[in-house]
């Protein structure tokens, strides 16, 4: 596993009129906290990570994490700065809604939550219920998005939606209407469709909210590539793709397909 470093949580509070302990702390408030340490330290990991060992002490709660040094190093920098700039905005997707989910936890529990690293008492950032580590809504605006792969899943006991297979985000899940899939007369497992949906989009970079995803139309897809076809187009325009990656060309074009 390589060289190994620490990182810890340290939350103090109130349960009732007893201080916080190790005693006293809900294993739904350690679930919650533990269920956002992944995207924080691996936003953007797909598959195999390196291993996270955990253990809880007192004074208050210590959540301690053992990981790898570059995560130990991942995490001080992420926690600089948001500390620095008192905002989630350039942190990845998955790392700001993390964020945002520790400040929930503050604000509801009335608790304050100090990120730490190995050896050093100082804290990198703090989480209080006072603080305001959210994204900007102004940065994220409702676009109409296309997807491509193979429906693996559809429908739902509480929450209907579909699974999409794709090549370039994995398996995404779309929210949809319940009458939808229920008046749908085609076969749609294992068959690729076109997917149109509307979700968050980032306005700055264009990352996608992959969880605000909500299925608007399943579009019969049949991908072929003609090649005759697509080189009697570049000689029809002669050099003025001379010197441009097409393909690099064709997917900015494109946008948020999968």
């Amino acid at each position: 596993m390589g060289q190994l470093g620490q990182i810890e949580i340290h939350v103090v509070g109130q349960k009732g009129n007893n201080p916080l302990t190790p005693d006293n702390y809900d294993i739904k408030e350690i679930i919650s906290l533990l269920s956002n340490i992944e995207p924080l330290l691996y936003p953007g990991m797909k598959g195999n990570r390196p291993d996270i060992a955990y253990r809880i002490e007192s004074g208050s709660v210590k959540n301690i994490f053992t990981v790898t040094k570059q995560a130990e190093t991942a995490f001080a920098a992420v926690a600089l700065l948001v500390a620095s700039s008192q905002s989630i905005d350039a942190l990845e997707l998955p790392s700001a809604k993390a964020i945002e989910q520790i400040q929930t936890m503050a604000k509801k529990n009335n608790y304050d939550f100090e990120f730490k690293t190995a050896g050093n008492d100082d804290s990198l950032l703090k989480i209080t219920p006072t603080t305001q580590f959210y994204r900007s809504e102004a940065l994220w605006a409702d676009a109409e998005l296309y997807f491509y792969g193979t429906l693996v899943d559809a429908g739902g006991k509480d929450k209907s939606n579909i699974h999409l297979e794709t090549k370039n985000f994995g398996t995404i899940v779309i929210a949809a209407d319940r009458e939808t899939l229920k008046n749908e007369e085609r076969n749609l497992l294992y068959k690729e469709y076109g997917i149109r949906a509307v979700g968050k989009q980032n306005v700055e970079t264009g990352e996608v909210d992959k969880s605000s995803l909500k299925l608007l139309e399943i579009i019969d897809y049949a991908p072929a590539f003609d090649g005759d076809y697509l080189n009697g187009l570049i000689k029809k325009v002669g050099d003025r793709f001379k010197g441009i990656d097409v393909d690099a060309y064709i997917s900015e074009i494109r946008g948020s397909y999968a």
